[in-house]
């Protein structure tokens, strides 16, 4: 008789093990089962539908032609481009940079930023008016500022961060060369209104260049003609002004008198010269006073009435107002300066070799004119007035040899300084060049009539 037992822990270990041993082997079974079933639903949908095997198969292989469909895509947008604008703007008389921003619609504190930039507030304090400063604004905000410090130096100012950065920059000055003719076409030159040059110009023309040989106060006749070469300046495409004439001719009554600019390429000489290579400076300038503030006067037909006759005096008048400034027509010692009879206040120059000019009907005298004085030629001695016999305001101009009048029109002048050797090779070659292009066809022609 077997004896009845309780199951044990161990027991129940040892049943409890085998049970878990028998299922997993039900599951390997079962796996085994799946992969079966499920490579030969492989097989079938790769014989009865080979459609689908690219979505079932892992392992399949595409045809050989097949490609990738083309797929588009969007990109994406790109950022509005900057809106940029360049303002010029010309200053008015008591303009600041403050009020100019607040004009343009800035804000202060663009001024504090451009103000803070190193260097720039020294070049900023005083605005000159008529200088042009250029704003750029990117999208309506102060990028940067421009201003010009003089021929080829700019201060720019470039927004950096949240402030500005400030260069000079270099910027070449380019010329360019511009031929100018002309007739005159007048009773008279006077003041400059007969040869349709501006006045700067007209001025050198006649002061600079053949002040020595031609007097434009009295002695212009009708017909008389003239070209010029002058040079403009460019900074940037901007132009910036007339440099000044670089070849001149004038024939005056049928002579015809030529002059060109010469400068040296070590500097040591800076003129004007006669194309036989001497100064245009002689020992005499034709006219005493300034010839734009001559005054026309009547005519007696075609000869105008220059001469005034004084008793046992003859000389020039020029008309003028009065306080145009007179001249020393060369170098000289005075002689005399006070009142001198019919002459009223007067200045009488010795300039040697027997040879005197005398200054009449003077409203007074310049402070430095005394007695024993020397002065240099285009010296100040007095101012136009109508003193003594004058019944007009106007100077009385003697030209004396030995103490007689002459028409200082007439009298032969030494010629001018010649060019030193050294420098002649340099010189012809620059002459040549300023002749051709003085001869070639002018950009301008101007012939003007006179009215009065």
């Amino acid at each position: 008789m077997k004896r009845k037992t309780l199951p044990s822990f161990n027991h129940e270990l040892t049943f409890g093990v085998a049970r878990r041993k028998r299922r997993g082997r039900g599951l390997l079974l079962l796996l085994a089962v799946v992969l079966a079933l499920g490579a030969g639903a492989y097989r079938l949908l790769e014989q009865d539908l080979p459609f689908l095997a690219p979505f079932v198969s892992e392992t399949a292989q595409l045809p050989p032609d097949w490609q990738a469909p083309d797929v588009a895509y969007a990109a994406p947008p790109a950022p509005p481009p900057v809106r940029k604008i360049d303002i010029e703007y010309v200053v008015r008389p008591n303009d600041t940079l403050g009020q100019i921003l607040a004009y343009l619609g800035l804000g202060t504190g663009d001024l504090l930023a451009l103000l803070a930039a190193p260097g720039a507030a020294d070049s900023l304090r005083v605005l000159r008016p008529g200088e042009r400063l250029v704003f750029a604004l990117h999208d309506d905000a102060l990028h940067g500022l421009r201003r010009a410090l003089g021929e080829g130096r700019v201060l720019a100012l470039t927004r950096d961060g949240n402030g500005f950065r400030a260069d000079v920059v270099e910027v070449p000055i380019e010329t360019r060369a511009v031929q100018l003719s002309g007739t005159v076409n007048a009773a008279r030159f006077a003041g400059g209104r007969a040869i349709g040059l501006p006045a700067e110009m007209a001025q050198q023309l006649a002061g600079e260049i053949f002040a020595w040989d031609i007097d434009f106060a009295l002695g212009v006749r009708p017909g008389d003609r003239y070209k010029v070469l002058y040079e403009q300046k460019f900074r940037d495409g901007e132009y910036l002004g007339d440099a000044g004439i670089v070849a001149a001719e004038f024939v005056n009554d049928g002579v015809r008198y030529r002059a060109v600019r010469y400068t040296s390429p070590d500097g040591a000489i800076d003129g004007y010269f006669t194309v036989e290579g001497r100064s245009v400076r002689r020992a005499f300038l034709r006219a005493p006073i300034d010839f734009a503030r001559v005054i026309p006067v009547a005519t007696r037909g075609d000869r105008e009435t220059v001469l005034h006759v004084l008793p046992g005096h003859r000389g020039l008048d020029y008309p003028a107002p009065v306080g145009t400034a007179v001249r020393a027509a060369g170098d000289g010692r005075v002689r005399f300066a006070g009142s001198y009879g019919d002459f009223g206040n007067a200045v009488i120059l010795d300039h040697g070799g027997s040879v005197s000019t005398v200054y009449a009907h003077l409203s007074g005298f310049a402070p430095h004119v005394q007695a024993n004085r020397q002065v240099k030629q285009g010296e100040i001695l007095g101012y136009v007035g109508f003193s003594g016999a004058a019944t007009a305001p106007h100077l009385h101009y003697e030209y004396r040899v030995d103490g007689k009048a002459v028409d200082p029109r007439t009298v032969a002048v030494p010629p001018g300084e010649p060019i030193p050797e050294a420098y002649r090779p340099d010189f012809e070659r620059r002459l040549e060049d300023l002749l051709a292009a003085l001869q070639q066809r002018a950009d301008a022609h101007a012939t003007v009539q006179r009215s009065d």
